[in-house]
């Protein structure tokens, strides 16, 4: 069981060659689960390589996530596992980080609002899902507009007007981005029919 971490230092986190983790806190041995509940208590940690020193947290939280996932705890859509797979050596690669950083920062300051109004939803219809996911939506659709330093093809402006036609790199991103829209809205079709099953 992960114990509460009150420093401001992470807990450093020994992997040694035989894939066993060290907790260099409690002097004791832990696995994946440990870790994933350390996490969800929001105890910060680093994993470092017992041999080299080397910071290795980022692979170790991906391998925690593909062991929820091999669970059965499927919690990235296909799609936006296919989508995020083909920003992997784009142009907007450099980008993705920190929108992603800022969507799931977002995602758990509304936790709580989230999970009352989801049980709203389940409860006594699907009105005030589809108004959140509405809502997301516009916060993606104002990131993306930051992320996006050229107008899109066939864009309109607030006037109602066309925005000129762009580069071939600007319309690519345009096409990205309109198909990462589609996803969200499958998305919010699906829980929208979900709320429907459950009344």
């Amino acid at each position: 069981m992960a114990e509460e971490h009150t420093g401001d230092s992470p807990v450093i986190i020994k992997k040694y060659a035989n894939r066993r983790l060290y907790n260099t806190q409690t002097s004791s041995y832990v696995t994946l689960d440990h870790l994933a509940q350390m996490v969800k208590e929001g105890t910060e940690f680093e994993v470092h390589d017992a041999r080299t020193g080397e910071n290795i947290t980022r692979s170790v939280l991906t391998q925690i996530i593909f062991e929820e996932e091999g669970k059965g705890q499927n919690l990235l859509p296909i799609k936006f596992l296919r989508q995020l797979i083909r920003f992997y050596g784009d142009s907007l690669q450099a980008f993705v980080p920190g929108y992603l950083d800022l969507s799931m920062d977002s995602f758990a300051k509304n936790q709580e609002a989230m999970k009352s109004r989801v049980a709203e939803a389940f409860g006594g219809g699907s009105s005030a899902l589809e108004a959140m996911t509405r809502q997301n939506l516009q916060m993606f659709e104002r990131a993306m507009k930051m992320f996006t330093p050229f107008a899109m093809p066939g864009a309109q402006s607030s006037s109602g007007e066309e925005a000129p036609k762009a580069t071939n790199g600007a319309a690519k991103q345009s096409e990205e981005i309109n198909e990462l829209k589609s996803e969200l809205e499958e998305m919010r079709k699906q829980l929208s029919e979900l709320a429907q099953n459950r009344k």
